[in-house]
């Protein structure tokens, strides 16, 4: 009997892959075996680590991992395969076709119809896996909504937060400043047109920001602070920074980590604003013109112009799945993204 590789999350700091038979299509499903799947390094290490609240479903958005939150478990959400076999009802020109599907990670599996995305002809598989990652970063922007002339700060420039760098370069800003504490990510985000990138551990960091965040005029601090680090302690360091009616958009999911805020200082007196956002869903104000479809659409093209490949540093087939999330928690500096590829 033929089997399948599946990743499991068998208990804190360990998967597994595990071998099971090989599921058959039903009436309009497909069998997509996958080419390559990217690990989320934000989220899926939460999982890794054991920081995830236990009373909150995986994913609402996604039907395989709706169920609340208990090892062992399948997770993931970013993978791209071809079709190979075809339930009834379902055209034959599907088979074959490239596609993007939000799934775990697995060497095979079957999906509804409605689920595929069908990737374009001209982008590659390791640029069009990141898909997911894109969309979040452009709810990112949409949510935040930057304005010209304003100084922007971003914490954190994992994967996620160097495509928000990279569209954010596009709008005419006054500034757009970021911080990571892995010289590695510092380099792409300048290469990627950050003005400058620093070192959040520095103990003079507060006094730098200060410095890059200050001209002539009355406006000093930054208009819009991106949290996009996972680290909750940063938010402490972005309300110091922000300037008179300043606004911190949180984009990390902290699950389990707790947030210990200097609210007594500066935060009541300089009017400052936090925004919350969430990619699973589109925020109110722009959902009489957008749908999911149509910020998915946003996010491919800005994966054809801003090429992501390029920033991936590591490949693992996924029979050694273990070694990249072990690399991931123990030596993160190396690595900017993280793909597992399939025989």
């Amino acid at each position: 009997m033929k089997k399948r590789q599946a990743l499991f999350f068998e208990a804190p700091f360990k998967v597994n892959v595990r071998h099971e038979p090989m599921p058959s299509p039903g009436y309009g499903e497909v069998l997509v075996s996958s080419e390559l799947s990217a690990i989320s390094p934000g989220t899926e290490m939460l999982f890794y680590r054991d920081q995830v609240p236990d009373d909150l479903a995986v994913d609402a958005t996604i039907e395989e991992l709706g169920a609340e939150f208990s090892y062992p478990l399948k997770y993931g959400y970013a993978v791209i395969g071809r079709v190979r076999e075809l339930g009834q009802g379902v055209d034959e020109q599907w088979l074959d076709r490239r596609v993007f599907v939000f799934h775990p990670h697995e060497s095979h599996f079957v999906t509804a119809l409605s689920n595929l995305h069908p990737v374009p002809q001209e982008l590659p598989s390791s640029s069009a896996v990141l898909l997911p990652l894109m969309e979040t970063a452009v709810s990112f922007l949409m949510d935040a909504r930057p304005m010209i002339g304003e100084r922007v700060v971003l914490f954190g420039q994992g994967i996620v937060g160097l495509l928000t760098t990279a569209m954010l370069a596009d709008y005419p800003l006054a500034s757009l400043l970021t911080l990571d504490r892995f010289p590695l990510r510092r380099h792409w985000s300048q290469q990627l047109g950050a003005e400058i990138s620093l070192d959040p551990t520095a103990v003079d960091i507060l006094e730098q920001l200060q410095v890059h965040l200050s001209d002539q005029s009355a406006y000093t601090g930054a208009d819009l602070l991106f949290e996009l680090s996972g680290n909750p302690q940063a938010l402490d360091l972005a309300i110091a920074a922000a300037g008179y009616d300043g606004r911190i958009f949180i984009g990390s999911w902290y699950g389990t980590k707790k947030s210990d805020l200097n609210l007594g200082s500066q935060f009541h007196r300089s009017n400052v604003r936090l925004v919350s956002s969430q990619v699973s869903h589109i925020a109110p104000r722009w959902r009489g013109r957008f749908d999911h479809q149509r910020r998915l659409s946003v996010a491919w093209s800005m994966l054809a112009k801003l090429d992501p490949e390029r920033m991936i540093t590591h490949r693992f087939p996924i029979s050694q799945a273990h070694h990249a999330y072990r690399l991931l928690d123990h030596d993160p500096g190396s690595t900017v993204q993280v793909l597992l590829t399939y025989d």
